[in-house]
């Protein structure tokens, strides 16, 4: 079911979502007043319950973030693959190039720039694997391949996934009312709102837990560019502080709806990262980094099947869970915010475009981003010209790197505007869709709600860094992604439904029909009914 293209949205204010604003608001309020008042407990018992998880349900992050390859790359392969996200005669909005710059633009952030030579060389040092000794040709292979791992099919697997749902839900089946509204196929009866509303929780919580830990590394990284190159004092204190500076840029930006200008900023990162990239191609060991490239792209294939099952069944639990396990739950905390970007410049396309484009894309960005970072720094490490996990912490490693070549303060001070754009302009997209879900899905929701998210997600990280550190991030990130992961089950098979009742290639031809009112209605909000096509 296609929605009338020709009907405006744009009208006046969604009311605010006051049971999901509100419980959202007071667990979180809870969860900051243990932080502040008793640090080390959250720090302990987070610690505790992510223990309990990755012991038990392990296996759960690892299926299922292989399950989301399949299952993506089934509909794409199979006949519903030719369905489009709109209607059968609608076309993209975005030429293919265009389409791809985006898909570049949603590849990069913090991330990459944190670990683009921190998890190379630290799998190089300390293998994944036993019986692979340290500092070898063999362990940087394997380094190289568990890399590409948490950075290629299977993270974009899961935001396609994501990404599909919201644009078959809003666009095909012309569904309103956001996040939950890709469920109406599951929920039915007089639970319904309400279990609409607990996702819609389950994915802000989500998201501000995945925000947090992006503010906590870039704050990381931003600190130890300005210790390395100005001399600057390191620490909490110090990434506190740059939380503060960045988060109230960033409300300033919300409030006064620069829209543009976070665009220009967006996109003249995706420039100096390219630029970045060249650079360090030009002047690193380039002949190194064309050998690597094919090798490392060849082995992470052939490991994948391996890699793509292996849980701590005979050990090597704690190394899962601080890599692989937090990867995928990182990624998932991202589906709210990524999977509608996606989805947002996907319409018209078919679903194998989309699902091949969405996971290969990005996947070929990572291939080429850590073979020029993290191959430049595998280079240094082997041949002895640096010990890149000399220093004291992780963030300080990329700058080390670049301390090696030409213009490397020029360099280092384009990581740091790097890291800080990418700090706000994610922030922002993140708060836009906190405030969207509690807002019913407003695609434009009230300016004061996306700041207060934006300003609550640097609270967050802020209390978390405060309570333990990056480690702290990232275990409460696993622990909020844990019940979305079965969101995301469940929302493979509301995929599955709308396919099938889809009638999968029927013409959009014929009288007109009404959207049904549990598309409509489902979290309880009168919006503007369109007539569309009866084919859908």
């Amino acid at each position: 079911m296609a929605i009338d293209p020709g009907v405006s949205e744009k009208h006046a204010k969604l009311p605010l979502d006051k049971p999901v604003l509100l419980v959202s608001l007071a667990v979180l309020a809870i969860l900051l007043v243990i932080g502040v008042v008793v640090p080390e407990q959250l720090a302990s018992g987070s610690g505790a319950v992510l223990s309990w998880i990755t012991t038990n349900l392990g296996w759960a992050f690892v299926i299922g973030a292989t399950g989301f390859v399949v299952f993506a790359l089934v509909l794409a392969f199979s006949k519903v693959g030719r369905i489009r996200l709109g209607r059968d005669d609608e076309r993209p909005e975005h030429s293919r190039a265009s389409w791809i710059a985006m898909m570049f633009s949603a590849g990069m952030g913090i991330g990459l720039m944190f670990y683009g030579v921190t998890e190379p060389v630290t799998h190089l040092m300390t293998p994944p694997e036993a019986g692979v000794a340290a500092g070898t040709n063999a362990a940087a292979d394997t380094a190289m391949s568990y890399t590409l791992f948490h950075w290629g099919l299977h993270p974009w697997a899961i935001y396609a996934v994501v990404g599909l749902a919201l644009a078959y839900s809003s666009y095909r089946k012309g569904r309103t009312g956001g996040f939950s509204a890709v469920f109406a196929p599951l929920l039915r009866g007089p639970r319904a709102k309400g279990a609409a509303r607990a996702i819609d929780v389950l994915a802000i919580f989500a998201t501000i837990f995945g925000s947090a830990v992006s503010l906590g590394l870039g704050a990381a990284q931003i600190n130890g560019g300005l210790s390395e190159v100005f001399g600057a004092g390191s620490g909490t204190s110090w990434q506190v502080g740059i939380i503060v500076v960045l988060t109230v840029c960033f409300v300033i930006s919300a409030i006064s709806g620069i829209e543009k200008g976070v665009k220009i900023l967006s996109n003249t990162n995706m420039v100096l990262a390219g630029l970045l990239l060249l650079f360090l191609f030009v002047v690193g060991p380039t002949v190194f980094i064309l050998n690597l490239m094919p090798n490392a792209a060849g082995d992470y294939l052939a490991a994948l099947p391996a890699m793509s099952v292996r849980t701590g069944a005979y050990g090597g639990g704690d190394w899962l869970s601080g890599w692989t396990i937090f990867y995928w739950a990182w990624w998932i905390s991202w589906t709210p915010f990524v999977g509608a970007f996606l989805a947002k410049i996907s319409r018209g396309r078919t679903i194998r475009e989309f699902v091949v484009g969405v996971m290969l894309i990005p996947t070929l960005v990572s291939l080429i981003w850590f073979s020029v970072f993290g191959g430049t720094a595998i280079h240094e490490q082997l041949t002895g010209a640096l010990d890149v996990l000399a220093g004291d912490s992780q963030e300080t490693q990329m700058f080390a790197l670049l301390q090696q070549f030409p213009l490397a303060t020029a360099t280092s001070i384009l990581v740091v505007v790097l890291v800080a754009i990418f700090f706000v302009s994610g922030a922002d997209a993140a708060s836009i869709v906190m405030a969207s879900l509690s807002s019913f899905g407003d695609d434009e929701p009230r300016r004061w709600l996306t700041a207060m998210w934006g300003a609550l997600t640097g609270v967050v990280a802020i209390v978390l860094l405060y309570a333990g550190g990056l480690q702290a991030l990232q275990n409460v990130t696993i622990i909020a992604a844990t019940p979305f992961l079965l969101v995301m089950v469940f929302m493979c098979v509301a995929v599955v439904k709308d396919i099938r009742s889809d009638g999968m290639m029927r013409p959009v031809s014929g009288p007109t029909l009404r959207v049904p009112d549990t598309a409509v209605h489902l979290n309880g909000v009168d919006r503007k009914v369109v007539e569309v096509p009866a084919g859908e």
